[in-house]
């Protein structure tokens, strides 16, 4: 992080924090308690929030772009020349170009934030050179903060995390979503649903696809699937999982999921056992 130290001229300069994953991820997390500050202030007090459809099914609020300027402007004053990739307002003018991306969803959950359900988070995640290297879903009504830096493991509040140690469905309990922005999918995922449900314990449907990543990287949960996700979705919770010995696919089994959306996530016995049922339908 910044530190102060005197120059020749006997004036205060800042010092720059490293652009190494363990230095990112400092900054990251700063951005992102700076966001879940505006998140609980407005979570209390709801007579200023207002919303507007972006397309059907997809709202957002002023309190989602207030946190998304406030996260943008951390970044900004440590590594004002990396590259940005957020929700509402898409790719900044060094997105294309540097080596170091941001990707963000100010706020993931809008619709349980707008109706004063407890579940949301902010996700912030860094690709360095196009690999994902750091991971932040912080969810400030809980207070819990789950990071990860590529070679590090994941860690939630200063406590090592990892995968759930189940091998078989049955007893399981897993997160899913329903493609609700991308209902031409329904009769495809009604059928995925079914198989899983079949057999496993459970199934939660909680909506905040950071945080179902986030569980599942932590053990709450036994594995994850879900269509038509994008990148500010999956972005840091992608890396918690694998930091947390997990192992993230696509429907197919394969590592396209950055390209079609497409996410299953679970422990190494798991996945096997999810992507049958999942190619089964």
């Amino acid at each position: 992080m910044e530190s102060a130290s005197k120059d020749t001229r006997g004036s205060f300069a800042a010092k720059k924090t490293p652009a190494t994953p363990k230095g990112l991820l400092g900054i990251a997390v700063r951005a992102a308690r700076a966001a879940g500050e505006i998140i609980n202030r407005n979570f209390e007090d709801r007579d200023h929030i207002t919303v507007q459809e972006k397309a059907k099914d997809d709202l957002v609020s002023n309190v989602d772009q207030e946190c998304e300027i406030a996260i943008r402007k951390v970044i900004a004053r440590y590594y004002p020349e990396h590259g940005v990739l957020a929700e509402e307002s898409g790719y900044s003018q060094a997105g294309q170009d540097s080596d170091y991306l941001w990707v963000i969803d100010p706020i993931d959950g809008t619709a349980n934030f707008l109706k004063g359900i407890p579940h949301v988070a902010v996700s912030i995640g860094i690709k360095i050179k196009g690999i994902t290297s750091v991971g932040v879903v912080y969810d400030p009504i809980r207070n819990e903060m789950f990071t990860a830096a590529k070679g590090e493991g994941a860690i939630l509040n200063n406590k090592k995390i990892r995968v759930s140690d189940l091998k078989t469905l049955d007893t399981g309990i897993f997160a899913t979503a329903f493609p609700f922005r991308q209902r031409q999918h329904m009769e495809h995922y009604r059928k995925i649903l079914t198989r899983v449900m079949d057999r496993c314990s459970d199934i939660r449907r909680a909506g905040a696809a950071s945080l179902d990543l986030a569980y599942v990287a932590a053990g709450r949960m036994d594995g994850y699937f879900e269509l038509c996700l994008k990148p500010w979705d999956f972005c840091a919770g992608e890396l918690l999982v694998r930091e947390a010995g997990g192992i993230i696919t696509d429907f197919e089994g394969k590592p396209e999921y950055a390209k079609n959306g497409n996410i299953v996530a679970a422990n190494p016995y798991i996945i096997q056992n999810l992507l049958r049922e999942i190619k089964a339908a």
